[in-house]
């Protein structure tokens, strides 16, 4: 059985180590190397060493170069390190050569994202979802990764199968997925059941990169309590409550968040999650305007929701966090006519691009969110009107 332990509140010293490949600046990497560490401190860790090393393309059996492994083993002997992350994708062998250099656990981004996944899962259905991840991603690595397997000694990056359980015959592995799908499969046909059994109220789904401040949204729009915290992947289970805005209802459900470089193993694991969204009738899609690669956000996850066929929904864009944008970006001396006419410049041009299908607010100051309900209430209504003509009731 796949271990679910919480994470250690034994924190972990790390090192995270990136490879500028072709057509990247060292900045990009800085910028993947800094949501890397925000991970890592999701998981546990904490960072006290990056490295980066500018490859044509990565070594074939220790992804970085052996200089550049040298200088790291330097670095870990001098120090407490317990863990090495990778921001890239490890082949077992390449995880099992890293190791034999390092001497302490390797793992990469994947492998992370997984371990926070492991943590977070507390339904049924999120568990058999992120065990299948996990014998996925193992799978292909299984012979490089044998031996690795066999020296892991609990902390971040082990939430995965035991060595009691790891065999290196692939079959029996593959005989695990097979299990893991068919029981899933039997959670979608009941979860499928449950969204039939809902009626013909209006869906409404949250989505948006992770930490972008869905939950606390939901919160504030539903007046129910959803767990919302400030870190990656706080909400795994999707949450589903019923929403009235002036004799209106609709049903509203927040979702998993979505993050650069997301296994698409992990996508394909969690599908009935995220049909919550394929779904919906309409999409909040949130984004977190204080974060300085906001623009590269919305593109992730519009890249997601194409991935899962679910792009060409009516979608009203909300750019959140409008509290801290202001508090980072404007300068204290700054006249409050000036700040106003900046800020009025961004939104005009987000209203250009989107052809005014957006708004600006704060979740946790509760700025602009009136707002945001008359244009939600006009999109439901019009959604009614539309495919459910003869409820006059939830149109007028």
């Amino acid at each position: 059985m796949i271990q679910q332990n919480n994470i250690s509140l034994n924190q972990e010293n790390a090192v995270l180590v990136g490879v500028v490949q072709k057509m990247q600046t060292e900045f990009e990497v800085n910028e993947y190397l800094d949501e890397l560490s925000f991970l890592a401190e999701t998981a546990g860790a904490k960072t006290k060493k990056r490295f980066i090393q500018k490859l044509y393309q990565p070594d074939s059996k220790t992804f970085i170069g052996s200089g550049k492994l040298q200088e790291i083993k330097n670095y870990i002997s001098s120090k407490n390190i317990r863990v090495a992350i990778f921001d890239d994708e490890l082949s077992g062998s390449q995880i099992s050569n890293i190791e034999k250099v390092l001497n302490v656990k390797t793992i990469d981004r994947s492998d992370l994202i997984l371990d926070i996944f492991a943590s977070r899962a507390k339904t049924a259905q999120a568990k058999l979802q992120v065990q299948l991840a996990q014998y996925e991603y193992l799978l292909p690595r299984l012979r490089g990764m044998w031996k690795h397997l066999e020296r892991l000694g609990g902390g971040i990056g082990t939430r995965g199968p035991g060595e009691t359980e790891i065999e290196t015959d692939r079959r029996i592995v593959k005989d695990k997925i097979s299990l893991l799908r068919k029981r899933l499969s039997e959670i979608d046909k009941q979860a499928a059941t449950q969204r039939k059994d809902r009626g013909e109220f209006v869906r409404v789904s949250l989505v948006g990169y992770t930490n972008a401040g869905k939950s606390t949204l939901m919160n504030v729009l539903s007046k129910s309590k959803v767990f919302a915290e400030n870190k990656l992947f706080a909400t795994l289970d999707t949450t589903t409550r019923k929403v009235v805005f002036e004799n209106t209802p609709f049903l509203l459900s927040d979702t998993v968040g979505f993050i650069r470089k997301l296994p698409h193993h992990l996508v394909e694991s969690f599908k009935s999650t995220l049909d919550e969204v394929r779904e919906a009738d309409i999409l909040l899609h949130v984004v977190d305007l204080s974060h300085p690669k906001y623009e590269e956000q919305l593109g992730v996850v519009n890249a997601t929701l194409q991935e899962i066929k679910a792009f060409d929904k009516p979608l009203l864009l909300i750019f959140n966090k409008i509290d801290e944008y202001k508090k980072n970006t404007f300068d204290a001396w700054l006249d409050d006519n000036v700040k106003k006419e900046m800020m009025n410049e961004l939104e005009e041009k987000w209203k250009e691009k989107t052809g005014n299908n957006c708004v600006f607010i704060s979740a946790t100051k509760k700025n602009n969110i009136d707002e945001l309900r008359k244009i939600l209430l006009i999109k439901i209504r019009k959604m009614y009107k539309t495919r459910y003509p003869y409820k006059t009731e939830y149109i007028f």
